[in-house]
């Protein structure tokens, strides 16, 4: 008998979903999963409808933990190909079956479990309800521990079927969904060292959008550490995409001229927009499509509706606020999963604490503001700000 072939079975959804634009975005994804495989001897990735299938020198268990956070897919599961008849498929699943209950039910005296099938090949010559008896019985006749539970199952034997193989596999390991990175276009995130920005910067990838990174070091107010400590968060952050840039701005002379000439009370607004202001010159050199921020609804002073109104007027692009509606505990219980949390938590002050104001404003008006900025040449500031910033490569590093 042929010895069957491991392969690991990798599932999308939303890709499935877009009509004539589905080979760009199935292109995109292998290409990332290539990336996020780049260590695997002999890597192949074969696209077959619904499906792709990746194949290579590595133990499939191991691939299936980089595969599973690369954005747009779904499930993933080590597989067997087998070969296209009804006494392989079973061997597989028996086999299968048999590894799985060793591995995770050695000490269960029942385990609950379903036979999946998906039928794709409608040649194949039993049907969908036929191979899960078939397949179902030979199982329970070798384990009697067995009990079928089709609505929550401890235990999955899935068979897909289609032209291209046959795949058995056990169980499917969930993934994270989303969009492949770079199907939606490119965004800059001002990132900060604090756990927010890294989140939002994280749900834009999902969403499909390659994310570069804009930190503003305020040097000497703040020593190299915080420095150090946006740059580990980038590198992070870039685990789930490709690549990435991050842009280093050199951000004390214009909060020096906004402390020496504005109202106190505006300093973060100013700064923010300031920022806001930088980062789109920036972008727009990069062909960036909007800004993305760490904002949430009232976490802090500068994030009230009037806040945020007067900030966001300072962009030359679009500002998406993905945790707008988030509350610390949702960001701080993502940030542990995306792994940034560490690394947020570590002690190094960030750029808008300098020269805090005592009782910042909470509700600002925009003449205000305007009558602050008029004191300063924010011109020169941001064309000397853009021109001092220091540009780093991220790649991905599996």
């Amino acid at each position: 008998m042929q010895i069957p072939e491991e392969a690991l079975l990798i599932r999308y959804g939303e890709i499935g979903l877009k009509g004539g634009n589905r080979p760009r975005f199935e292109k995109i994804l292998a290409s990332n999963l290539r990336v996020a495989l780049s260590n695997v001897p002999s890597l192949t990735i074969q696209r077959i409808r619904g499906r792709m299938l990746v194949r290579g020198q590595t133990p499939t268990i191991e691939m299936a933990v980089a595969a599973r956070r690369v954005f747009g897919v779904t499930s993933v599961s080590p597989a067997q190909v087998v070969a296209r008849n009804p006494e392989a498929m079973l061997e597989a699943a028996r086999t299968l079956a048999a590894e799985a209950i060793a591995r995770e039910h050695a000490g269960t005296s029942r385990i609950r479990f379903k036979v999946s099938v998906n039928r794709a090949d409608k040649t194949f010559p039993l049907r969908s309800i036929e191979v899960a008896r078939t397949v179902g019985a030979a199982l329970i006749a070798d384990e009697s521990r067995l009990i079928v539970d089709l609505k929550d199952p401890e235990l999955e034997i899935g068979v897909d079927l289609r032209t291209e193989g046959v795949y058995v596999f056990a169980g499917r390991q969930k993934a994270y969904g989303g969009l492949p990175v770079s199907s939606t276009g490119r965004v800059h995130c001002l990132l900060s060292g604090g756990f927010d920005s890294p989140v939002a910067a994280w749900q834009c990838m999902k969403r499909g959008m390659r994310v570069d990174f804009v930190s503003f070091y305020s040097f000497p107010f703040v020593g190299p550490q915080t420095r150090e400590k946006v740059l580990r968060i980038a590198e992070k952050l870039t685990e789930w995409q490709p690549q990435a840039m991050l842009y280093v701005v050199p951000f004390s002379p214009y909060q020096e001229a906004i402390r020496d000439h504005c109202d106190e009370r505006y300093r973060t607004v100013l700064y923010r927009r300031a920022m806001q202001r930088i980062a789109s010159v920036i972008a727009r050199t990069r062909k960036g499509k909007a800004l993305v921020t760490g904002e949430s609804i009232g976490q802090v002073a500068s994030q009230t509706l009037e806040n945020l109104r007067l900030i966001e007027s300072a962009s030359k692009l679009p500002v998406l606020r993905p945790l707008v509606t988030f509350d610390k505990t949702e960001i701080i219980a993502l940030a542990r999963e995306i792994g940034t949390h560490g690394l947020s938590n570590l002690p190094a002050p960030d750029c808008c604490t300098v020269f805090q104001p005592a009782q910042p404003v909470i509700h600002g008006q925009l003449s205000e503001v305007e009558h602050a900025e008029a004191q300063i040449d924010i011109g020169k500031l941001t064309y000397d700000a853009v021109q001092g910033t220091e540009r780093i490569s991220l790649l991905h590093q599996p």
